[in-house]
């Protein structure tokens, strides 16, 4: 597939899904589009969602693209935002997912979660996004936003590393993170509640 550049195009085709590492269900039900004029932030979901379990003893499982569900939470988690665009020529663009995917790794690294393959991850995503492309908003004011989370499912409450983790990622169809849409806003620096305190997390993105 290659590598993935800053703006490139991803070639979403119905070609493109391949079955051999990966399984695939897709839901029987699909949702309502929502208005794309009315839209909050983080409360509207695609109709599918990817899966990734790894087990101390097995290593990483088979990935699984099936529909969205109920899911589940830990102290020890970490997230990535990033986005889908599609553009006047129709076609769906993920933005510099690599980096995204650096930043993911460097966070699993800082909290003791595995390692994993990240240009196998943004393979799986785009895989998923080809599964929800119908979601991916025609609009030039909104986008898909793709939250892939990582988080700790050991089933003890001590102190350590877990032997069990959830990857997962999620789809949501967003308008401007802002109210006032792409325009300046007014921001409050404060010198007291900071994340980037010496030998913090202020360079990962920490569930905390």
């Amino acid at each position: 597939f290659g590598k993935l550049q800053v703006g490139c195009h991803v070639p979403f085709t119905e070609e493109w899904l391949p079955s051999g590492h990966s399984t695939i269900k897709l839901s029987q039900t699909h949702k309502a589009k929502p208005d794309l004029t009315n839209l909050v932030f983080g409360t509207v979901f695609s109709d599918h969602m990817l899966t990734i379990e790894w087990a101390n003893a097995g290593g990483w499982q088979k990935p699984h693209i099936k529909p969205f569900g109920n899911l589940c939470h830990a102290l020890c988690c970490l997230f990535e935002g990033m986005k889908a665009y599609r553009g006047a020529d129709d076609k769906v663009r993920l933005f510099r997912p690599m980096l995204n995917m650096n930043r993911m790794a460097k966070s699993a690294e800082r909290v003791c979660l595995p390692a994993f393959d990240r240009a196998e991850l943004v393979e799986c995503i785009r895989r998923l996004v080809q599964v929800d492309l119908e979601w991916v908003p025609q609009s030039d004011s909104a986008s898909l936003y793709i939250r892939p989370t990582f988080l700790g499912t050991e089933r003890s409450l001590g102190v350590k590393k877990p032997s069990h983790a959830l990857l997962y990622v999620i789809l949501s169809p967003v308008g401007s993170y802002f109210s006032t849409g792409a325009k300046p806003v007014s921001l409050w620096a404060d010198s007291k509640y900071i994340r980037a305190w010496r030998g913090g997390t202020g360079d990962c993105k920490m569930g905390g």
